[in-house]
C-alpha cells in the first residue's frame, strides 16, 4: 500500500513574508502548499504493516514552491525560499 492511500490531498495557498536580498525589501508572497490529511479509516486490504503505518500517520503540509520572483518593479530577481520549512506537521 502506498502512502497516498492513507491521506487525502488538497492544494492551498498561504501568504508568507519573504525578504529579497538584492533590493532589501520584505513583501508578502503567496506560497503553494499541498496539505495531506489522514483518512478517516484504513483502506481495504491492509495488512499489519499498513495498520502500523496508519496508526503513526499525522497530518502535514509540503511546500510546492521553491522560488518566487521579487515584486519590486526595479528588481524582479528570483528569490529562493530558504526561510520556510519544506514539510510542516500540523
Amino acid at each position: 500500500m502506498e502512502e497516498r492511500d492513507l491521506y487525502n490531498e488538497k492544494d492551498e495557498t498561504v501568504n508568507a513574508t519573504i525578504y529579497c536580498p538584492k533590493c532589501r525589501t520584505s513583501m508578502e508572497y503567496p506560497i503553494r502548499w499541498r496539505r495531506r490529511t489522514k483518512k478517516g479509516s484504513l483502506p481495504r486490504g491492509a495488512d499489519e504493516r499498513d495498520r502500523a503505518r496508519y496508526a503513526k500517520a499525522r497530518d502535514y503540509r509540503i511546500r510546492l514552491d521553491d522560488k518566487v520572483r521579487c515584486r519590486n518593479p526595479r528588481c524582479g530577481k528570483t528569490i529562493e525560499i530558504t526561510s520556510l520549512q519544506t514539510v510542516v506537521f500540523d
